[in-house]
């Protein structure tokens, strides 16, 4: 299997027409995603406000029909709290901030024991360093390359320096089963250069929907970017 074939483009429904979120996500679905990213917000940790457990709920039976991750981001300030709601509602990978656990580890526990796997989120500005203890327990890490809370800011460029970074880490460890997906400005302008520095998950909402292209036409320029 090739690199760019083990690249995994996840659909940010934050970018999608909510009046046809069903719709749209099967389009990408059809179109051969195989990764639904769903960004929750609480207004408090960021300054949005987006969905809960009830649009993981409604979108589950249209992932189970391709096989497809259902990943939640949780974006808000007390993530335990909502652990078991978004995983018995079909979430089957969550990420939440180390910026708002103060005791990871049993954030961890806690997911695995519900079923889902599990990944921790860094803002722009928080080092690397902060997951040096935490590093080994996980199944993925999710960059942010804009500061969360909004969809279709641009891509911030010391990030990739800082991908870079993390798979050294992730080699020297010897962890290379753990994913590293980035999330923001991803587009097919920036997408090469993601991979490049060590991605092997490309969230990106607003390059996937929007009136530019269809759905399957955008994802078409975005996997020729990863193979170019």
């Amino acid at each position: 299997m090739s690199k760019e074939e083990k690249i995994q483009i996840a659909a940010s429904i934050l970018s999608a027409d909510f009046s046809r979120l069903g719709e749209q996500v099967n389009e990408a679905l059809e179109a051969g995603v195989r990764w639904i990213h769903v960004d929750v917000m609480d207004g408090h940790f960021v300054t949005n406000l987006s969905m809960g457990p009830q649009v993981v709920l409604a979108l589950r039976p249209i992932g189970d029909r391709f096989n497809s991750r259902l990943d939640v981001h949780l974006m808000i300030t007390e993530p335990d709290r909502y652990l078991a709601d978004f995983i018995r509602a079909g979430a089957n990978y969550v990420s939440v901030h180390v910026e708002t656990c103060p005791h990871l580890h049993r954030t961890i526990e806690e997911i695995r024991t519900l079923g889902a796997r599990f990944g921790v989120a860094l803002n722009p500005a928080t080092p690397l360093s902060a997951l040096e203890e935490i590093l080994p327990e996980l199944d993925f890490v999710l960059i942010m390359t804009v500061e969360p809370g909004f969809g279709g800011q641009e891509f911030i460029p010391s990030s990739l320096d800082k991908i870079d970074r993390l798979r050294r880490m992730l080699g020297k460890s010897r962890q290379e089963r753990v994913l590293i997906a980035v999330d923001g400005g991803i587009h097919a302008q920036t997408a090469g250069a993601v991979v490049k520095a060590g991605a092997t998950v490309l969230v990106t909402g607003s390059a996937i929907f929007n009136e530019e292209a269809t759905v399957a036409e955008n994802l078409h320029k975005l996997q020729s970017a990863i193979e170019n």
